[in-house]
């Protein structure tokens, strides 16, 4: 088999923005970008947060 002929791994949307030249967005723009990045890593956290909970609960159940 050729590894050629293989599928090839789609990016994820991170490693897409993380390649993504900033030298023609404006500092409005690149603001804009922190903005929107730091709240979703507020959401990630908070989605973090709730699948430990949930984990520590469930392993109460069990204990």
């Amino acid at each position: 088999m050729d590894l050629d002929d293989l599928p090839r791994k789609q990016p994820t949307a991170a490693e897409a923005l993380a390649k993504e030249s900033l030298d023609d967005l404006s500092v409005y723009e690149l603001k804009e970008r922190i903005e929107l990045l730091e709240a979703e890593i507020t959401r990630t956290k908070q989605a973090i947060d709730g699948k430990e909970s949930g984990q520590s609960e469930a392993e109460k159940l069990f204990s």
